[in-house]
């Protein structure tokens, strides 16, 4: 009989705590959602925070809203001043804008190729002189382009027409970057395989990005459409020129540097690109596979997450970070700007990939302050 009056003292006494955790629990406030915005307010605070020069602001808010909208990303001021100051970096709010030189750019690049698949130069510059599906010579079409636009359109026919131009070009178009956010057409034909395009595609995802709404629509979902855990949009921004996730990849790779006492360029770059082979991220990772206890297979399967939320999960990552702790006997940042300098065609100068973070943030602090002008 005492040990049933025990059993229910020991019963009232659970049921007594777990009506207290119930009632803690139902007074804690949940996290409060993020205010939500009409699409006309949504608007007008976009184009409030347009700079006051931009031509067709309201058409350019519109643009912008409507990517927000369709992915889901919230129209706050600070993703809005995001989208503004690269575009501002980009472009200057052209949809597809005037690039100084570029006749000379043009005839560079076709010089370069022309070397590269060994045709003489006075064989491709023959070819040029015929005449395009317009009457006008390619080359002198080329002389008188101002815009990518302009340029790729007559790549596009030379490549169509002529087959030294498939040869040349192995069939791509090499205006590879396009519109107002110059965004890679390879990107965006990736993320139109999982983000349906909400817009008439007129000819191609590549020409499309030529256009405001479309290189808006693919520009917003590489800066802003995926999760990364950066407390500063400079991460983004340097992610958006050197590919998403890159901050966070080069702050492994300096983890990395610190566990295995080799050091690594920290420029984002996870695995060789177009390589089978191991790179120096790789290579540095296996020779602590017996420390970390993972395979060389593992170590790679890691690795090859390197564009995904997922390699924050994997173990290389949080066993790096962990051994690398020990060592420095302090807390690693998980985001560091790529160690990375620019080139291309259209670069006349030394830039890197910091500049570039650097110069869009100071943009995107320009544009918040004209959220509530003084």
């Amino acid at each position: 009989m005492s040990s049933c009056r025990s059993v229910a003292r020991v019963l009232r006494r659970v049921l007594s705590l777990s009506c207290v955790a119930l009632v803690v629990a139902c007074s804690t406030p949940a996290p409060a959602p993020p205010p939500t915005i009409s699409p006309a307010d949504a608007r007008a605070l976009i184009a409030r925070l347009l700079p006051a020069s931009t031509s067709d602001a309201r058409g350019w808010a519109a643009d912008i809203y409507a990517a927000f909208a369709v992915q889901n990303i919230a129209a706050t001021a600070e993703n809005a001043c995001a989208v503004v100051a690269v575009i501002e970096q980009e472009s200057g709010f052209r949809a597809d804008p005037a690039v100084a030189g570029l006749p000379a750019i043009a005839w560079a690049e076709i010089d370069r190729r022309a070397a590269q698949a060994g045709v003489p130069p006075l064989v491709v510059h023959a070819a040029l002189r015929l005449a395009s599906s317009n009457g006008v010579s390619y080359g002198d079409r080329i002389d008188h382009v101002r815009t990518e636009r302009e340029l790729s359109d007559v790549f596009e026919d030379f490549i169509g027409m002529v087959p030294l131009g498939q040869r040349l070009f192995a069939g791509s178009n090499p205006i590879r970057t396009r519109g107002p956010m110059q965004v890679n057409v390879a990107f965006a034909e990736r993320f139109v395989a999982s983000h349906p395009y909400p817009y008439p595609v007129q000819k191609s995802i590549a020409d499309e990005l030529f256009t405001r709404r479309g290189g808006l629509f693919f520009g917003i979902g590489h800066l802003l459409d995926y999760p990364a855990s950066y407390d500063r949009y400079l991460y983004r921004f340097a992610d958006f020129n050197a590919g998403q996730y890159a901050s966070r990849n080069a702050a492994f790779q300096n983890a990395l540097a610190s566990a295995s006492g080799i050091p690594i360029v920290a420029d984002g770059a996870l695995r060789a690109q177009g390589s089978s082979e191991p790179g120096s991220t790789e290579l540095a990772a296996r020779t602590l596979a017996a420390a970390l206890r993972l395979s060389e297979g593992e170590i790679r399967a890691a690795l090859e997450q390197g564009r995904s939320k997922d390699f924050e999960r994997t173990a290389l990552y949080q066993r790096v970070f962990a051994r690398a702790e020990r060592i420095e006997g302090r807390t690693l940042p998980r985001a560091l700007v790529p160690r990375i300098e620019l080139q291309g065609p259209k670069i006349t100068r030394h830039l890197t990939t910091a500049w570039y973070a650097d110069s869009v943030e100071a943009k995107f602090r320009r544009c918040l302050a004209r959220q509530n002008p003084s």
